[in-house]
């Protein structure tokens, strides 16, 4: 089991900058893959980012690449995603989520664990 928890969520205003923070526990943490996704009121669960095993390898959604940088320290069982230049449509429920997978997907039955989520709101 594996057992994640978002934080860092809030009010942001458009063109500002947010961090989220995911911290893991559970099962050996530096074998899977990680990933950020987010869901909007009405909309399905996207993928947003995510990144591979060892850190070396990164992924991200189109509609974020440019703005958005996840990163990871296996040291310390945490993901991280660093949003900035931040829109109105980044507004969602975002949520971390844990694959026993080594390589990054984006599909979400590719995640076993997720976390509750923690809401952005950008205001313009």
């Amino acid at each position: 089991q594996v057992q994640l928890v978002e934080s860092g969520g809030g009010l942001v205003q458009a063109g500002g900058s947010q961090a989220l923070s995911c911290a893991a526990s559970g099962r050996t943490f530096s074998s899977g893959s990680m990933a950020w996704f987010r869901q909007a009121p009405g909309k399905e669960r996207e993928f947003v980012a995510g990144i591979n095993w060892s850190g070396a390898v990164t992924t991200y959604a189109d509609s974020v690449k440019g703005r958005f940088t996840v990163s990871r320290d296996n040291a310390k069982n945490t993901v991280a995603l660093q949003m900035s230049s931040l829109k109105p449509e980044d507004t969602a429920v975002y949520y971390c989520a844990s694959s026993v997978l080594a390589w990054v997907a984006q599909r979400r039955n590719a995640y076993q664990y997720w976390g509750q989520g923690t809401q952005v709101t950008v205001t313009v």
